[in-house]
């Protein structure tokens, strides 16, 4: 019988309890932690200093789900990789390395899919598979470091994951409990060792969730998608927008930052002619008034299924001019990366 317990998927306390549980030394418990998350092996037979009793108990109650890489593309940026990894039911999901100056981030999955079905974004088009599991998120984010430990940057920039963005495939807030586990699994000071203010989320707009966070004061960066700044502009973009109306995510918002004292990082994504005139940037100045947010500005990327372009970079200029002069709005233009290997933001698509 396969063991189908993933060690990806505990908690340092729970792993420490599972081996109390075995009737074993917390030590050891530990020392696989140390395993996992330091010396990221791939195979529990990388964990050579357990005592054979107690790999063997480990071999037979549990499994360590790293994910096997189907493709790795190498952008000719020269800082952006994109990995193909290969799930158990031979489902696969794209995770992305990126490098900047003094630091690397990780662009992780929460889902297989999306329900979403955000016109301009190739994971929307492609629909939903599945949620992933806290362990499949997690193994993501190992996936990467295990990388930055064997493969020298070309660059000489940090070998330690110092960022992670839940901003691949599939909606977080969807899955909110994984990822929420998984964000725990993260912040472990004697794993990753990532402090939420390297950790962002970012959601379509599920209110629930934002709610929720809210209310769990969970200790993160949240990113919003916005694209429009009226109810019907936003549904025909984001078709969620029709279940959680913009007059209730942005009361969702306030709250959240009421709840937190945290900004939040609204997301708008630049497309030619249709929602980067002067009017839409003051239309977004109004509408977040004084709440405390930052706009990142993302030029359109392109995706088979929406005919659409980026907006010029006068466009972009020209909206944070009138966000910054007109409202005090902080605003950033997002540096495109990984265009030419289907990387960047709305691009990870698979055949499920």
């Amino acid at each position: 019988m396969n063991p189908t317990l993933d060690l990806y998927s505990l908690l340092r306390d729970e792993l420490s309890q599972l081996f109390i549980s075995w009737e074993f030394s917390p030590v050891h418990a530990a020392r696989v932690w140390r395993y996992l998350y330091w010396e990221c092996i791939d195979s529990l037979d990388g964990m050579q200093d357990l005592p054979p009793r107690v790999l063997r108990k480990l071999k037979e109650e549990a499994f360590l789900g790293s994910l096997p890489t189907a493709l790795e593309t190498r952008s000719s940026d020269g800082f952006t990789r994109k990995y193909l990894l290969n799930l158990p039911e031979d489902r696969k999901i794209e995770t992305v390395l990126m490098r900047y100056t003094g630091r690397v981030t990780a662009c992780i999955s929460s889902q297989a899919g999306c329900a979403m079905g955000c016109v301009f974004c190739a994971t929307g088009q492609m629909g939903f598979s599945r949620h992933l599991t806290t362990g499949e998120i997690v193994a993501q984010a190992v996936h990467v470091q295990r990388i930055l430990r064997t493969q020298p940057g070309e660059h000489g920039d940090s070998q330690r994951l110092r960022n992670i963005v839940l901003m691949g495939m599939g909606e977080p807030l969807h899955n909110y409990d994984a990822v929420i586990k998984a964000i725990d699994i993260f912040r472990d000071s004697a794993g990753l060792s990532l402090s939420g203010d390297r950790i962002t989320l970012s959601t379509v707009g599920v209110v629930p969730g934002i709610l929720r966070l809210a209310k769990e004061k969970k200790l993160l960066h949240l990113a919003v998608s916005l694209h429009a700044a009226t109810q019907e502009g936003r549904a025909a973009l984001v078709p969620a927008a029709k279940k959680w109306p913009l007059s209730e995510l942005m009361a969702a918002c306030q709250t959240y930052s009421e709840a937190t004292g945290k900004r939040i990082f609204y997301e708008w994504t630049l497309i030619e002619g249709k929602n980067d005139s002067e009017e839409d940037a003051r239309a977004v100045g109004r509408l977040l008034g004084k709440m405390p947010a930052q706009v990142n500005l993302i030029p359109l990327n392109p995706t088979q299924g929406y005919a659409g372009t980026a907006s010029r970079s006068e466009s972009a200029r020209r909206f944070q001019n009138i966000l910054a002069d007109e409202f005090s709005i902080p605003s950033t233009v997002r540096q495109r990366r990984g265009i030419d290997i289907a990387a960047g933001c709305g691009q990870l698509a698979v055949n499920a």
